[in-house]
């Protein structure tokens, strides 16, 4: 049994049936979520016998294998898990704000052309315990409370909706961030969209789309050969309506790929009439694609012509790009640990 992602009532219930006083329930929901312990032996509240009796309970937090900080402050951890598989999680600070950017899977298989992690493969889902613990690990390595957490790390986190719903739930209730704080991003997979709103979520959902056609898209996300445009648009318009909640559109911007006016054109006349906003990203270079990150003048030209056709959109700032912590940048194991 893992104990990190139990309630507080399901930890007390826990802690009964070891024929303990249900107080302790409460003591160890604390020193899990607000202390960040590691093991049930740094919990000094409990009888010691007790602490030896449980040497084998495991509370579910990973191993720290390597950190990397940036120069504008956002740290990159490599961290190993209990059957050995690596992911990376991200803390991006910025004023009174601590963002985690969290991965949902070891690896990604969604493949997209201009990301390490779809170039790397796929292994396994992350079960709810490993997502919840690189907030926590996060708010430990930086010595403050995290405020955001972002599901944009390695995977594709629709993939793995029941741990990710579950982590969602956990954050919220046992570590206290608003789920108004959170993101939930996606390529888009057929039917997780409708789901998901089914849940009735506070969170923001973020699509990918990097592409305003079917063809380009193709070519960038093999994946979406098997969700027509048109149809990922359709079930966004269906979200916003069931949910009350605008979408939010991810747009990776590739030198003279994606960028060009009439590309502008058509991702306005895809998202016109309903309530969304975009954001642009300039590519991250990665050493296994050879696309180009666009110029200055040429993104803030592509923002001005997206606003002079009524796109309510923005750019987004690359995070850690020197230390390769930037969105697409993330990997199984790094380059050189």
């Amino acid at each position: 049994m893992v104990l990190l992602g139990q309630s507080a009532a399901e930890l007390k219930a826990w802690v009964e049936a070891q024929g303990q006083p249900g107080y302790r329930g409460q003591q160890l929901h604390q020193w899990i979520y607000q202390k960040g312990v590691r093991s049930l032996q740094e919990i000094t509240v409990f009888p010691k016998q007790w602490r030896e009796a449980l040497a084998e309970v495991e509370i579910g937090r990973s191993q720290l294998r390597c950190r990397h900080d940036a120069q504008d402050g956002t740290v990159k951890l490599l961290l190993t898990l209990a059957d050995g598989e690596t992911i990376e999680t991200v803390g991006i600070p910025s004023g009174d704000r601590l963002t985690v950017c969290v991965s949902s899977q070891v690896g990604c298989p969604m493949a997209c052309d201009f990301c390490a992690t779809g170039k790397g493969g796929y292994r396994r889902n992350l079960a709810s315990h490993e997502i919840i613990d690189q907030v926590l690990t996060i708010q430990s390595e930086m010595g403050r409370r995290v405020s955001h957490v972002v599901f944009m790390g390695m995977g594709e986190p629709l993939l793995n909706l029941k741990a990710v719903l579950q982590a969602v739930t956990c954050l919220n209730r046992d570590i206290g961030i608003g789920q108004r704080h959170m993101t939930i991003s996606t390529v888009g997979i057929p039917q997780q969209i409708q789901r998901l709103a089914q849940h009735q979520l506070q969170t923001t959902l973020a699509v990918s789309l990097h592409a305003p056609n079917q063809s380009l898209r193709e070519q960038l996300i093999p994946s979406a050969k098997h969700y027509p445009l048109s149809q990922l648009i359709a079930d966004c318009r269906a979200y916003v309506q069931q949910t009350g909640r605008r979408v939010t559109f991810e747009y990776t911007v590739l030198a003279e790929v994606n960028d060009r006016p009439h590309h502008a054109e058509e991702l306005a006349h895809l998202l016109r009439g309903f309530q969304s906003h975009v954001n642009l990203i300039p590519y991250n270079p990665i050493a296994e694609a050879a696309y180009r990150r666009p110029t200055e003048q040429r993104l803030r030209q592509f923002l001005a012509q997206l606003q002079a056709l009524g796109v309510t959109a923005s750019i987004r700032r690359s995070r850690g790009l020197d230390r390769q912590a930037a969105c697409g940048q993330l990997r199984q194991a790094q380059l050189s640990v």
